[in-house]
């Protein structure tokens, strides 16, 4: 998908197109405050405060109509500079355009934008005339608190989008249409993978038993490749002390995403939003010679974030989420080789999924935004620099990308494209100096001296529920045979002559380890066999006379042609390939 914001020309396009948007709501809506209209990577939004009234998506159509009218006017978008006062005196009707502007430093050059009857106060840049905006959508609607701010007014946000050619709209939309059918919350709903309820709290995924099965096969795949990489597991509380934070230093770097305090017996607890700290305590608890390095500890771990409303998206971004997560302790000298195994693990990961278009990102500090970061200049330099020649030993491609680091390091993100044209961030290695200074972590090293180990952060899913919004949006949902909730669906034909069968099968086949659902509801064959493909179940078989009388098994797969009929231990054989 293209991204409207980063080309110049659709920006321009899409800035002005929502100045024409606003023009036409003040039109049909006299009493409504414009605050905001700024393009995004998808097209524009113009947040407005409609008072008493209310803007559906039933309205959409009007509003465009009216927009087409100040379009087919054709005139010309018209700067202004203004003086303070000028501003002051030109949005005195309008409170939100008083606090940008009161908010703008005094040396500031304040412009405002007119075409028509209609003046915007407005940054730039735009379009020549209303007369190209002519190829636009609204897309729809939502509530927005002003400033982001939950304890501030709602106001209303309409979404569009606007092309410099037909063909080019059409085809944009066609794409958001493919994006509907992908979004992994239309397909987790459908599927029964995970629920939300208000009552349990926004961003709190409820897994259903389909979801669970796949969040259960995933943890078994890592899990499993991680004990053949010389891991071992641990298992630590989703709670943690202030205290413990402090000492790690994401009370001070990351209070703001946290939950609150809770306070208990004198003594302040936090739900953790990592476990970094939790795994340096377990380190911590022991003697360790540089024999013993590297120590590898995982877990999959569940984690608790307050992120903002607004943010919250499905599984994508949650306020309780599980990381695949692991933390290497190892000696100086040990760093480049557990740096390429982690990477060897991903890539390996990456071609079990069929993942074939990612590249890899080396996360910076902001060397101009310090405050962000730990302090200690030369540790940062010796970080950054170490997981750069590794990467160049390695022969990776790679991009820097500053300001991207964690607070404690430098990290190696690597960004796989989704079918929608996105880049998500799946996989992380992070290179960490300042925990095993801040938890004083150490081991005896070959001349009896102490010294602080190394820590490398690394996950290789990420967050789970992230990688399986993912592979969702990935696959359609038609997820691979062995990570399907449901790998065969059974159907008599006739319950009267054909359930005995059905059942033999379906016992011959969880036997083996199969999940199997016999479907013996009293519909017709031809609604249950439509169900079975609605559910995008990888197999489904339909027994009748001649299976039951020749003992074999009459299938059709998911999603192609394929269908056939074998003996059951045949089938059994295909399954398992």
């Amino acid at each position: 998908m293209v991204n409207i914001k980063e080309d110049e020309r659709l920006n321009h396009l899409n800035h002005s197109c929502a100045h024409v948007l606003a023009q036409a709501v003040l039109r049909m809506y006299p009493n409504a405050k414009l605050w905001v209209g700024p393009v995004t990577s998808d097209g524009f939004y113009y947040d407005i405060d409609l008072g008493d009234d209310t803007i559906t998506e039933e309205d959409l159509p009007k509003i465009e109509k009216e927009m087409k009218k100040i379009v087919k006017d054709g005139k010309r978008i018209i700067r202004h500079e203004l003086t303070r006062d000028e501003a002051l005196e030109k949005f005195k009707d309008n409170p939100y355009k008083i606090d940008i502007i009161n908010e703008l430093p005094s040396d500031s050059i304040i412009t405002a934008y007119s075409q028509g009857e209609f003046t915007d106060l407005c940054r730039g840049g735009h379009v020549d005339t209303v007369k190209e905006c002519k190829n636009f959508k609204l897309l729809k609607v939502s509530g927005s608190y002003y400033k982001g701010d939950s304890r501030n007014k709602v106001l209303q946000r309409i979404y569009g989008v606007c092309f410099d050619s037909k063909e080019d709209l059409d085809e944009y939309l066609i794409m958001l249409e493919e994006a509907k059918e992908r979004d992994h919350r239309k397909i987790g709903r459908e599927l029964g993978i995970f629920m939300f309820s208000d009552l349990v709290g926004k961003g709190l995924p409820l897994w259903l038993p389909n979801g669970f099965t796949v969040r259960r096969l995933l943890s078994d795949y890592i899990m499993n490749k991680e004990l053949n990489s010389g891991y071992e597991h641990v298992l630590t509380p989703s709670l943690g002390t202030v205290d413990l934070y402090k000492t790690s230093g994401h009370w001070d770097h990351y209070k703001e995403d946290m939950f609150p305090p809770m306070e208990l017996d004198k003594e302040a607890y936090v739900l953790r939003p990592m476990n970094c700290p939790h795994h340096m305590m377990i380190y911590q608890s022991g003697l360790h010679s540089y024999r013993d390095l590297p120590i590898r500890l995982a877990e999959i771990a569940q984690d608790f974030r307050y992120e903002a409303s607004g943010a919250l998206c499905g599984l994508e971004r949650t306020r309780n989420f599980t990381q695949n997560d692991s933390h290497i302790f190892c000696t100086p000298s040990q760093i480049k080789e557990e740096f390429k195994n982690v990477i060897d693990l991903i890539l390996e990961t990456y071609k079990d999924f069929g993942f074939k278009d990612y590249s890899f990102r080396l996360s910076l500090r902001d060397k101009n935004n310090t405050e962000k970061y730990f302090g200690n200049d030369e540790l940062w330099e010796k970080s950054e620099n170490e997981l750069r020649e590794v990467l160049k030993e390695y022969g990776l491609d790679f991009y820097e990308a500053e300001g991207e680091a964690a607070f404690y390091g430098p990290k190696l993100d690597v960004q796989v494209k989704s079918a929608l044209g996105h880049d998500v961030t799946l996989s992380t290695i992070q290179l960490d100096y300042q925990l095993p200074e801040r938890f004083d972590l150490t081991y005896i090293d070959e001349d009896g001296s102490k010294q602080k180990p190394v820590v490398i952060h690394r996950a290789i899913l990420g967050s789970l529920d992230r990688f399986i919004a993912f592979l969702l949006e990935e696959t359609k949902g038609a997820l691979p045979v062995w990570l399907s909730p449901v790998q065969v669906t059974i159907i008599p034909v006739n319950n009267d002559y054909h359930l005995d069968y059905a059942k033999e099968v379906l016992e011959k086949l969880t036997s083996k380890g199969f999940r199997v659902h016999l479907d013996d509801r009293n519909e017709k064959l031809g609604y249950k066999m439509r169900e079975s493909v609605t559910k995008k179940i990888p197999y489904t078989l339909v027994l009748g006379d001649k299976e039951r009388d020749s003992k074999t098994i009459s299938y059709r797969k998911y999603g192609s042609d394929e269908k056939g009929v074998l003996e059951i231990d045949e089938f059994i054989k295909l399954l398992r390939k």
